[in-house]
């Protein structure tokens, strides 16, 4: 990541909303950076946070674009407990692991590690979330902090690490078990030749 991505990156709200229309905010800094996108994607970041782009990038300050959302005060989701199928969707989808239950067993969301981020609302599929406003009138960087960004970042790196470990110890497993049936096989075959 070049210094600008890097500096583009660190000014963004890390909700990992995907509102921007990239997968995170990582590949939305580097697409302005490559000028790839405008500034004004990140519905998070409001027009605070359109001001801090354009003076990071040089670009000129425009309005949030309403395709990708409106600037609304912070929320957070809540799951009717007792509607929670516990189906996991929601916990697939989470970009900082904020909600925690498992197979078929209610959900429950760690409030200061939500980021609003919406990504839970479309998955659930007897509708038990919620959002709540929780910041009052304040939006953008009025209602999210520097350092609330900085601990979405983390638990966001920390999430991508944990899913990589795992899908490596699946592909590992996969292998080993590739190997054991080939190994099988062949001694069946070999077996067969001295009979």
């Amino acid at each position: 990541m070049s210094s600008l991505a890097q500096r583009i990156h660190d000014a963004l709200p890390q909700t990992q909303c995907t509102r921007c229309g990239y997968p995170d905010c990582k590949a939305y800094a580097q697409a302005i950076a490559d000028n790839q996108a405008p500034i004004n994607q990140c519905p998070p970041g409001g027009q605070a946070g359109i001001v801090v782009l354009a003076d990071i990038t040089g670009q000129a300050i425009s309005p949030l674009n309403p395709e990708h959302g409106t600037e609304t005060p912070m929320t957070v989701a809540v799951i009717d407990e007792a509607w929670c199928i516990g189906c996991t969707l929601c916990l697939k989808v989470c970009p900082t692991d904020a909600i925690l239950g498992s197979n078929k067993m209610m959900h429950t969301v760690i409030e200061s590690a939500c980021t609003g981020c919406d990504l839970c609302l479309p998955v659930c599929p007897v509708d038990c979330i919620e959002m709540l406003p929780i910041s009052g009138d304040r939006t953008a960087w009025d209602a999210w902090s520097p350092e609330l960004a900085q601990q979405a970042r983390t638990r966001y790196e920390a999430r991508q690490h944990r899913l990589r470990v795992e899908e490596k110890f699946e592909a590992d497993k996969e292998t080993a078990h590739k190997q054991d049936v080939i190994q099988a096989a062949l001694a069946k075959a070999k077996a067969r030749k001295l009979t």
